[in-house]
């Protein structure tokens, strides 16, 4: 019998031994899987709103959206409207004031250049829109200047057709947009983004420029650029989810 246990023992010593030539993975192996969320995300943008109510010569409103595509690309766009009034002057002399209101409509794309930690989604992105918009004119009123007077010869005279609307006009743009969103809580998102339009085409009345273009904001005399940004809140629509593994660490690191 005691030779029987002996044979064990000298066996199990050895098979031991052997197991000590291959190195012993003492790293606990992670296997958890990330399940991110792909579907549609709807909001609103804030600063509109905002300036609706602050501002007595402005009503505006924007829907925001975008769906996701692929672990970075995303489908995005923007529908809007807006109207402004405005009074253009001269050396602090009124020139003529104006109401400009309508429609626009802004799409394209936006790839998230943010490696999220594991198990984060927020995004910082770049992209590109391309933009049209339909909208009116209305000359308030206006005045002219008159040379040809014995009195007062530097004063500006009313004109004679306040109230004039030029409707039927349009024009259409592209947009480089920066842009971020955070995961504010599960499924909302803030965010922000900042545009840089370039004017392609710009529909004009004969008697009056267009000087403002809902979506577009301010035309400058001389230039085709334009500036814009929203502040945005919205929710994610969930459509089905797709595995995000966590990427292992080289093993000289572990």
């Amino acid at each position: 019998m005691s030779k029987y246990f002996i044979s064990i023992l000298i066996f199990s010593i050895g098979f031991a031994a052997i197991g000590q030539d291959e190195p012993i993975d003492l790293q606990p192996k992670d296997t958890v899987e990330y399940k991110q969320e792909y579907g549609l995300r709807v909001g609103i943008d804030l600063n509109r709103p905002l300036f609706t109510f602050l501002d007595d010569d402005y009503t505006g409103f924007e829907i925001v959206g975008d769906y996701r595509l692929t672990q970075k690309l995303y489908l995005a766009g923007e529908l809007g409207n807006e109207e402004k009034t405005q009074t253009e002057d001269l050396g602090g002399t009124p020139l003529y004031n104006y109401t400009t209101s309508g429609s626009y409509l802004k799409l394209g794309v936006d790839i998230n250049t943010y490696e999220n930690w594991f198990g984060m989604n927020n995004a910082i992105t770049i992209g590109g829109r391309y933009s049209y918009a339909t909208f009116s004119q209305t000359l308030n009123q206006y005045s002219i200047f008159e040379g040809n007077r014995f009195f007062n010869p530097t004063e500006l005279l009313p004109g004679a057709q306040p109230g004039e609307e030029f409707s039927g006009l349009n024009a259409s743009w592209l947009e480089f947009v920066v842009g971020l969103k955070a995961e504010l809580f599960a499924n909302i998102y803030i965010g922000m983004s900042a545009r840089l339009g370039f004017l392609i085409t710009n529909s004009e009345a004969e008697r009056f420029p267009n000087l403002w273009i809902p979506g577009f904001n301010r035309i400058t005399d001389g230039s085709n650029f334009g500036v814009s940004y929203n502040y945005t809140i919205s929710y994610l629509i969930p459509f089905y989810k797709k595995s995000k593994k966590k990427k292992e660490l080289p093993a000289e690191s572990q």
